[in-house]
């Protein structure tokens, strides 16, 4: 497996960090998850049962990896977590800097004992500022405090939420090519480093164009509604069977295959429709005729139509659909994943295959401390010095 030789330490919950340790896991990294003995937040989702085996969100983040229960604010459990980590090659922290700084285990504290280890901190605004250790979500650090939110849904609606750990996933992989890059230059010098991302960050480099044209000219064309939108080839249109798909013109000649093959080629001379065409008038105008047009045709007509002339369009499609659909499959969408209890059941897939070389849940999510034992043996503790950790309540 790609990453058979690292040894992970991860000291986190929700989504962002144990994501991004679950797909180091997934590529064969050695992955420890630490936790309270409360566990994970998302333990209490769907919890994991013989009638019900397999709870798929916690299951999404943390399979594959061995799990032990620390007290790390008491020194005992402190002293546990830093045997473990002693030949570690990663640490994923999501824990909240002045937290870290408190348990004297933030990256200052721990990197002269550990100059090798590559210490990953994920964050909600960074590590310094007024706002390091003020607490975030996705939907509050990625959607809505980096401007997703705002550049997303148009004025004239009611803000809504970002679905459950969309941004905590674009930060688990942004964290993830961090540390892999932390490694590589480890081959070189020898010592680790501190790497870390941030929920905001992530969101304003998800939202790259917006912020790219901002930046440079002090401006930037957001979610409009949609009769204000400037081109009437791109976006959403509704079909005779109440379906939805999204057409995407991605270059001049599009607009010409589409009006000659919607039966209107008399626009493509008309002098109005010069690209680009910034009159919003005649974009309506268009965007008219394309959808009386579509409205006469059911989804699969339609997507027919355009794909014959090569112009970029797909449905919109609900979850169903997706698991259903053999494209998803065959890119590799799904994975099947053990459920602890001697089943398995599909879960998605890290976002990465290698051809040839097999990649996936090696076993199942862990029980709340359940390798704790395991684990602190292998750190070299003795199996009575073990049993007393457990019945001081340092470990469980």
């Amino acid at each position: 497996m790609l990453l058979s030789d690292l040894k992970v330490v991860e000291w986190s919950t929700w989504i962002a960090g144990p994501g991004c340790a679950a797909v180091m896991a997934d590529w064969g990294a050695q992955v420890i998850k630490i936790e309270s003995a409360a566990g994970d937040a998302t333990r209490g989702f769907w919890p994991d049962t013989e009638e019900s085996p397999g709870n798929p969100i916690f299951s999404c983040e943390n399979r594959g990896k061995k799990g032990v229960v620390l007290d790390v604010g008491k020194a005992e459990g402190r002293a546990a977590l830093l045997a473990i980590l002693k030949d570690a090659d990663v640490f994923i922290t999501n824990v909240r800097p002045g937290a870290l700084k408190r348990a004297r285990l933030d990256y200052e504290s721990l990197k002269d004992e550990f100059p090798a280890l590559i210490y990953a901190n994920v964050t909600g605004y960074g590590l310094t500022g007024p706002e390091a250790d003020v607490p975030a979500f996705d939907l509050t650090g990625f959607w809505t405090r980096s401007g997703v939110a705002h550049a997303t849904i148009p004025p004239d609606q009611e803000p809504f939420t970002c679905r459950p750990g969309f941004g905590d996933h674009v930060t688990a992989l942004a964290t993830l090519s961090g540390v892999l890059a932390a490694v590589h230059e480890r081959h070189t010098t020898g010592k680790g480093r501190q790497v870390e991302t941030a929920l905001i960050r992530a969101g304003c480099y998800a939202l790259g164009w917006d912020y790219a044209i901002h930046l440079r000219y002090g401006e930037a064309v957001t979610a409009q509604p949609r009769d204000d939108r400037p081109a009437a080839l791109s976006g959403f249109f509704r079909t005779r069977d109440d379906r939805w798909f999204c057409m995407a013109s991605r270059g001049p000649r599009d607009f010409p295959a589409v009006m000659g093959v919607v039966g209107r080629p008399d626009y493509i001379d008309d002098p109005r429709c010069v690209l680009p065409i910034t009159d919003l008038d005649v974009v309506r105008e268009l965007r008219a005729v394309l959808d009386a047009k579509f409205r006469q045709m059911t989804l699969a007509e339609c997507l027919s139509l355009i794909q014959s002339v090569d112009v970029i369009c797909a449905p919109m499609v609900s979850l169903n659909e997706v698991v259903a659909d053999p494209t998803a499959h065959e890119a590799g969408c799904f994975v099947e994943t053990p459920d602890g209890w001697g089943g398995s059941f599909q879960a998605p897939a890290a976002p990465v295959r290698f051809p040839g070389t097999p990649t996936g849940p090696a076993f199942a999510a862990p029980k709340l401390g359940e390798h704790t034992r395991e684990v602190l043996i292998a750190a070299g503790y003795a199996p009575d010095a073990v049993e007393a950790l457990i019945a001081s309540g340092m470990a469980a």
